[in-house]
């Protein structure tokens, strides 16, 4: 009887992405799994039909060759050993450059240990947290090793048998064309062996889904994008392969008073139209605590004064960044009847005398000349 399509038999779209593929294979493993269908020969082969498909298809090599070839693609009776050249294999003259484009060959993963994947965490930090550092708990979800049968993937009291498709060699030669390639057996992915009575627990994969907790040690002066590798707690690994790493990528909260830019920290300080005219002292606000800051008298909108290493100190070393504070001067609202009579008064003693604004008499020059007034 003829096979039938593989993304068929998951229920996914030819274009489906591996998570996607994940996902439909589970739950239909869940579905038809024996322990769930006792006894129940239909089940049995849908079952095997399932791990058959998600066998090629999530593993790119063999997806690429599906999608191309078809069910020939992955088939190994289909290649056979010979070709042309007498009967020579073209890996065998080109060497492992030639079998690894073809993504097979003498430089893969012969005995079938894969390394696991890594894994990335989005962390969040408050702006205080990051330039002086900490240690956070985080939960991950990952695939652990299966302890019900210590990641073989096989029923307790069971072992995984030699693969009947690679003759437990772990690799197929593959037809393409008039020359053969060796590539992964696409039955036991390199691993020789074959699991016929898979582990209820992990279904075979030797992997089960479990959130760890972790401590983070965070460095004083990250910032956002910052990574922080924790090695081995990525993914656990297949047919003993090593676990990946976990990557925890940092992401600083806005801050309701500071900027930051690199190492250095900005912050505007509103100050009153009197204190900017005649001059005074304001407490401003650092990741220290509170400084003095003297405001010169006529002190405009804009101006900047530095407060020297009140920033950040970088996380790979080097003279801290500096404090830089922005004056805003504000205008007065509200005002009581004197208020505005002394207000009126002032601006009527100005009157006739640009001496007292700068910047407006400049300005209003360059409107004049723009216009052609001068």
């Amino acid at each position: 009887m003829a096979k039938r399509d593989y993304y068929e038999v998951l229920g996914v779209e030819r274009g489906a992405s591996e998570a996607e593929l994940k996902k439909a294979y589970r739950r239909l493993a869940m579905k038809y799994h024996p322990d769930r269908n006792p006894g129940d020969k239909e089940a049995e082969e849908k079952f095997k039909e399932v791990n058959e498909a998600y066998e090629v298809l999530s593993d790119a090599t063999k997806r690429s060759a599906y999608d191309q070839y078809g069910h020939a693609g992955v088939d190994p009776q289909m290649g056979g050993a010979g070709g042309g050249f007498g009967g020579a294999n073209f890996s065998d003259i080109f060497g492992d450059v030639f079998s690894d484009f073809f993504g097979g060959g003498r430089g893969g993963s012969r005995g079938g240990a894969q390394r696991g994947s890594d894994l990335r965490y989005s962390l969040e930090l408050d702006l205080e947290e990051a330039v002086r550092g900490t240690n956070v708990t985080i939960r991950v979800p990952t695939l652990v090793g299966c302890k019900a049968c210590d990641g073989t993937g096989a029923k307790k009291g069971t072992s995984p048998v030699t693969c009947t498709t690679c003759g437990g060699i772990g690799q197929v030669r593959m037809q393409q064309g008039f020359f053969s390639v060796q590539q992964t057996c696409p039955r036991c992915h390199g691993s020789g062996k074959m699991i016929t009575d898979p582990c209820g627990s992990c279904h075979g994969q030797g992997r089960v889904e479990e959130s760890k907790t972790l401590s983070v040690k965070v460095p004083p002066g990250v910032d956002t994008g910052d990574r922080i590798r924790l090695s081995g707690e990525g993914e656990a690994g297949t047919h003993g392969g090593p676990a990946g790493d976990l990557y925890v990528v940092v992401n600083v909260r806005e801050h309701p008073i500071f900027q930051r830019d690199g190492k250095h920290l900005y912050c505007e300080v509103p100050i009153s139209f009197a204190d900017a005219a005649l001059g005074g002292e304001l407490e401003v606000p650092t990741l220290d605590g509170r400084v003095k800051l003297k405001i010169p008298e006529g002190t405009q909108t804009g101006k900047l004064f530095r407060l020297r290493g009140k920033g950040v100190s970088p996380v790979r070393g080097g003279a801290p960044g500096d404090l830089m504070c922005r004056v805003a001067v504000e205008t007065p609202i509200n005002l009581t009847k004197r208020q505005r009579e002394l207000l009126d008064e002032f601006r009527k003693s100005l009157q006739g005398d640009d001496s007292h604004s700068p910047k407006a008499s400049g300005w209003f020059e360059g409107v004049k000349r723009f216009f052609g007034d001068v």
